[in-house]
């Protein structure tokens, strides 16, 4: 359900399951919405951060979010690629998350292909019913981009901030050939064409349901 503007949010809850996936998905949305609504409560939630992986994503974490005082950066250890098979574990710790009553939740997208994103997707609708969610995308090797329909327009320097952090904060991820630069800033420019967007870029999320008040 949605029907409210960005100034008007009090608390935002974004979950990834993985330790870049925040970031990829929304990253120029989080650098646009900690420089314009300092007012608003931010919830950092990574589901699986193991190893090195941990230290990227508090390192991450910090860079995004800034001088952002309202904040609280939740970091787990949950094992990577196996989240259907900790069903139980996941979803106690998700509901758990009820106390952040969040206006604006933040999720994976329902069709992504990845089996961990697709459970936190599932996870989210069953705990925050009530809540707005939008659905990011993630593009990867499977090609499971779809045709979203809410767009939020970001300033090139936040496309440029999202990609320079991502490439800083996540080493173990720069051998994989799609982790680059170029792909960080393609998408955002092909979403801003589709939205109009004045800055000429744009992050786009899939919003199920909406409210016309």
């Amino acid at each position: 359900m949605l029907g409210v503007s960005f100034d008007q949010l009090r608390r935002v809850l974004f979950l990834g399951a993985h330790s870049d996936d925040i970031e990829i998905g929304c990253g120029a949305t989080v650098l646009r919405l900690v420089e314009e609504h300092p007012q608003v409560e931010i919830t950092w939630v990574v589901l699986s951060a193991e190893g090195e992986r941990r230290a990227e994503a508090e390192a991450s974490a910090r860079a995004f979010l800034g001088r952002h005082r309202r904040r609280n950066v939740i970091i787990q250890d949950f094992r990577g690629s196996y989240f259907p098979y900790q069903g139980e574990a996941l979803k106690g710790f998700v509901e758990t998350l009820k106390k952040v009553q969040p206006d604006l939740v933040f999720t994976h997208y329902r069709h992504d292909l990845h089996q961990d994103h697709r459970i936190v997707n599932e996870l989210t609708w069953n705990t925050f019913r009530s809540q707005r969610v939008l659905e990011y995308e993630i593009p990867k090797f499977d090609g499971d981009l779809g045709v979203p329909n809410f767009f939020v327009p970001v300033k090139r320097a936040h496309i440029a901030a999202k990609s320079r952090h991502l490439l800083k904060c996540f080493k173990s991820q720069t051998s994989k050939h799609w982790f680059t630069d170029e792909l960080f800033r393609a998408l955002p420019r092909i979403r801003g064409m589709e939205c109009n967007s004045p800055t000429r870029f744009a992050e786009a999320y899939y919003a199920r349901k909406l409210v016309l008040g």
